[in-house]
């Protein structure tokens, strides 16, 4: 039987999914997805996705494939799903692309975005589930911190155990701070070729605490370089944190 390739981009809120991997018990944007593809084509195929999205992370731009027969290809997928799906996750993109495609192994770059709340005595309610209230930081001993994680480097202390890599060496080509659409907020967009098992909230507290004044920049420069977790920060929390975009220079 021929077979076609679909390539679909995603954006969901991440609140209500113990993350994107599909789980036997719990709800995952993986299992809705697939149990949503069953409905239309009578068999679920099995969805790859770019990479794993902790449990309360969100996504605007993840990008995930799957296989089914070619005479099948040109169904209106987007309406299709977006039909069966829960008002929490919406597919944004389809199209049909080459096998050689794979959503996780040809991805070249992903892009995060993380947003601080920094008011202390409120945080809007329309807010809280996308925002960690960390309350007032230094910006620009962050930044300074932030210079430290840029270009390639080992991470290994800001990977959290749970998936097996075999290099902890990434390249990170961006770390930038934006203004929120509110002024009580500011976000922070993290770019590498590819990041450890929650890299980049890690590396959020570490900003975090620069920012708090309880690491200085070349303390934060220090941690980095001694690749031990046990001495890092904690892990800033999950709803803060999505998923932008992920790039395929070969495809796109």
């Amino acid at each position: 039987m021929d077979m076609a390739r679909i390539r679909l981009t995603l954006a969901y809120d991440g609140t209500d999914f113990s993350g994107w991997q599909l789980q036997p018990r719990d709800r995952t944007v993986q299992g809705e997805l697939e149990a949503a593809l069953g409905e239309i084509l009578g068999k679920a195929p099995r969805v790859h996705g770019s990479g794993r999205t902790d449990a309360g992370v969100h996504a605007m731009g993840q990008v995930c494939h799957f296989d089914c027969a070619a005479d099948r290809a040109a169904i209106p997928w987007r309406r299709a799903l977006n039909a069966l799906l829960p008002k929490d996750v919406r597919v944004l993109e389809c199209a049909v692309v080459s096998n050689e495609f794979h959503s996780r192994y040809s991805a070249a770059a992903k892009t995060y975005e993380y947003v601080l709340w920094h008011e202390r005595e409120f945080c809007l309610p329309q807010r809280r589930r996308f925002t960690w209230s960390c309350g007032p930081v230094d910006f620009d001993a962050m930044d300074a911190a932030a210079r430290e994680f840029m270009g390639e480097h080992d991470f290994a202390a800001f990977q959290n155990v749970g998936t097996p890599v075999k290099s902890t060496v990434r390249t990170i080509t961006d770390i930038s701070r934006h203004p929120g659409p509110t002024a009580f907020e500011t976000s922070w967009r993290f770019s590498a070729d590819g990041f450890l098992k929650q890299m980049v909230r890690n590396l959020m507290g570490c900003l975090v605490a620069c920012g708090r004044g309880k690491l200085s920049p070349q303390e934060a420069a220090a941690i980095l370089e001694g690749a031990d977790r046990s001495v890092a920060p904690a892990t800033a929390p999950p709803q803060g944190l999505s998923l932008l975009s992920v790039v395929y220079p070969d495809f796109d």
